[in-house]
């Protein structure tokens, strides 16, 4: 943080290598705890990875529903036929 209290600005640079980071399959889930929930983490780009996780999550969820209503229903009509 500098004097006023402000976070310093991450530059395109910085933003492409996390993004980059990022892409990485397991590399990339662990960099994004790490920037989130760092002491150290820039706050502009910890809000982001936390964001970030916060959204993986949401869509982990939304698949996990998606199978179970797709395969309860598979179940369900397989035992109509028997």
């Amino acid at each position: 943080m500098n004097k006023e209290g402000e976070a310093p600005v991450i530059s395109v640079k910085d933003w492409l290598i996390t993004l980059v980071i990022a892409a990485i399959p397991i590399v990339g889930l662990i960099f994004l705890f790490l920037w989130g929930f760092g002491s150290d983490s820039n706050p502009n780009k910890a809000n982001w990875a936390k964001g970030a996780l916060l959204f993986y999550a949401i869509i982990i969820a939304l698949y996990v529903i998606f199978f179970v209503f797709i395969f309860g229903s598979l179940a369900f009509l397989g035992s109509m036929d028997g």
